[in-house]
């Protein structure tokens, strides 16, 4: 539907530039410009819906923090099953581990990452730190165990061994939990699974592979720029863009299919 809309709308344009110097040269419909808006904010509505790689590699949730902070007997905790070593020695995680599990329906994939220190740091944990940082950015959410504020921007603080009187506080803890006692434990698996439901496309909707949104992203942004500009060359150009765009989604000639509309439209030649 949109490529068909961008095709119609080039197609006036180009029509318009082409008798531009006639005196009944054809003039571009009132409701050219909003039509080119609707469209822009429909491409944007699915933009926003959840991707679908999600789907395949499940809700990235990665747990991050100081070395000793009670991840990877966190991590044990939230996949049920003692995946990491476990133990009081400062740097024990060495590496990025991961294990994909399915909490009530819904895929997850839990990461246990280095502890994240810069000072004492030997050869073989700079590159597990290095790792853990690079999953950060990868993540779908992240929980941080380190001390109150300290964490990537938006991540979940969580307030860690709370069996232990030496814990540490924070002020507002997105769950207070022990990986010994269990306790909160269920209560954050309850927010990671309400959080990941609405982060997943919902049964029967349709979502975007990353090459589709990337290719619709392009198409959109022609599309806001056509909108800012009024020289109906660039406005062209930018129409263009999009239909190219559409082209190397669908699979399509959109230049050929742009001149057919415009003769068929305007019976040019006769």
């Amino acid at each position: 539907i949109w490529r068909d809309s961008v095709l119609g709308l080039s197609a006036q344009l180009e029509a318009v530039l082409d008798f531009s110097d006639e005196e009944d040269g054809a003039d571009l419909p009132s409701d050219f410009g909003t039509r080119m808006t609707e469209c822009s904010v429909d491409m944007g509505e699915w933009l926003e819906r959840p991707r679908a790689e999600n789907l395949r590699e499940g809700f990235r949730v990665v747990l991050a923090g100081p070395p000793n902070a009670g991840k990877s007997s966190l991590f044990n905790c939230l996949i049920e099953n003692e995946a990491a070593i476990t133990s009081p020695i400062e740097g024990t995680t060495r590496d990025v581990i991961e294990r994909p599990v399915a909490i009530a329906g819904i895929p997850f994939t839990f990461v246990d990452t280095a502890g994240l220190r810069c000072e004492g740091v030997g050869e073989i944990e700079a590159i597990g730190v290095e790792r853990a940082q690079r999953e950060l950015g990868r993540a779908d959410c992240i929980l941080w165990l380190g001390p109150d504020g300290e964490g990537p921007d938006g991540a979940w603080e969580i307030e860690p061994q709370i069996d232990r009187e030496s814990h540490l506080a924070k002020s507002a803890p997105v769950a207070r939990v022990s990986a010994v006692t269990g306790e909160g434990i269920g209560d954050l698996r309850a927010r990671l699974i309400d959080h990941a439901r609405h982060a997943l496309p919902a049964p029967g909707q349709a979502a975007l592979g990353a090459r589709q949104h990337r290719i619709l992203s392009e198409a959109q942004q022609a599309l806001q720029q056509a909108g800012g500009v009024k020289d109906p060359l660039l406005i062209a150009e930018q129409l263009r863009v999009a239909c190219n765009a559409f082209d190397r989604l669908v699979g399509h000639s959109s230049t050929e299919d742009m001149l057919d509309a415009l003769f068929g439209r305007f019976c040019i030649g006769k």
